[in-house]
């Protein structure tokens, strides 16, 4: 059951055509979040196990863990003491400082982007669409001449 959930959550974070590119790398960075946070979990408890003054010494404890450091809170009330935890503590704390930069951004773009179609109208056209326009007005043109060339 938990294999088709995670396809299916993966699928909506990244598979949605139209979805612009800053969502997609936010959602997608979100899920290498969660990912890295639970195989941190079970890092570092791996690492910590029988090591002197070890308080990561179970999972639950140690998600806990991953969630204080991935968001940088650190209460301090729990942390690594082997040299192999504090490198599992450095990549959960860089991949969340990185997702929640990246989830930040996505959130601005979306307002800068939202606040200029409220002043530039619905109806800006891009570009592309523009020379499209131009094209086929151009073509009329060519009818219609032609058209009077023959009367």
């Amino acid at each position: 059951m938990l294999p088709g959930f995670l396809t299916r959550a993966f699928g909506l974070l990244l598979g949605r055509e139209g979805r612009s590119l800053h969502l997609k790398a936010a959602g997608g960075a979100t899920a290498v979040l969660l990912v890295v946070m639970l195989l941190g979990s079970w890092a570092v408890v791996a690492a910590e196990d029988g090591a002197r003054g070890a308080n990561l010494t179970s999972y639950p404890k140690a998600l806990w863990w991953s969630v204080e450091t991935a968001t940088t809170v650190g209460y301090g009330d729990f942390f690594p003491v082997t040299w192999w935890g504090r490198v599992v503590g450095t990549v959960v704390m860089v991949v969340g400082i990185t997702t929640y930069g990246m989830v930040t951004a996505a959130l601005a773009t979306w307002f800068v982007a939202r606040e200029q179609k409220r002043r530039h109208g619905p109806h800006q056209l891009g570009a592309e669409t523009l020379h499209a326009v131009h094209e086929r007005f151009d073509r009329l043109e060519e009818l219609l001449g032609a058209a009077r060339k023959k009367d």
